[in-house]
């Protein structure tokens, strides 16, 4: 880009349509190079037929679709799962994608220590019907976004609904949630595998 430009600026022969054709050039250049460069390479989502999750696929986040690849690899790991439900209309869900999903230090620390799955609630209403029964179970907050924590083998344990960025009122940030999530994991394992919630569809 930076070539083109120089050699329209320079040019003895363009004097007469600087004025109106580099701004022009500039902005059409900057409009094509921008969004891989801001957006960064695409996850595992990319290929799908999704909307929601599409919206994800150039996330940080390493983000895995509903399947046996990702428990399987949770098991490889011992890692819990972060799972997000959520929906294309859902104007939480996406507040909590720019908020939190979005940020590569907040990316950098799920990938570290979760295998994160994201699921489309209007693809998976059985799936979404039994994530909300198993909040109401454990008596956690309901609601899309669904932001649950499961065990390898599919104990749900911890959860809520949408988690702000910083704390709000007796909303805990979601960096907090996750911290929680992760050490009631390692050091809770026995009470996590008794008490958890058993999901059924995996």
């Amino acid at each position: 880009m930076k070539v083109v430009v120089e050699t329209i600026l320079h040019s003895p022969h363009l004097i007469g349509v600087r004025r109106n054709v580099v701004p022009l050039l500039l902005l059409t250049l900057t409009s094509l190079v921008a969004p891989s460069a801001a957006q960064g390479s695409p996850n595992r989502l990319a290929g799908s037929g999704s909307a929601y999750l599409k919206r994800a696929a150039r996330q940080p986040v390493d983000w895995y679709p509903w399947g046996p690849e990702a428990w399987e690899r949770a098991k490889q790991l011992d890692r819990p799962v972060l799972l997000d439900l959520g929906a294309v209309w859902c104007g939480w869900c996406d507040l909590m994608d720019r908020e939190s999903y979005n940020r590569p230090d907040l990316a950098s620390f799920i990938n570290a220590n979760f295998v994160a799955v994201k699921v489309d609630y209007d693809a998976q209403p059985q799936l979404g019907a039994e994530l909300e029964r198993a909040q109401a179970v454990l008596n956690l907050p309901s609601g899309l976004p669904l932001t649950g924590f499961v065990t390898p083998g599919g104990k749900l344990y911890f959860g809520g609904s949408y988690f702000p960025r910083q704390a709000k009122g007796d909303k805990p940030a979601f960096e907090d949630a996750l911290k929680q999530a992760l050490r009631t994991y390692r050091e809770h394992r026995s009470q996590v595998e008794r008490d958890g919630f058993e999901l059924k569809e995996r």
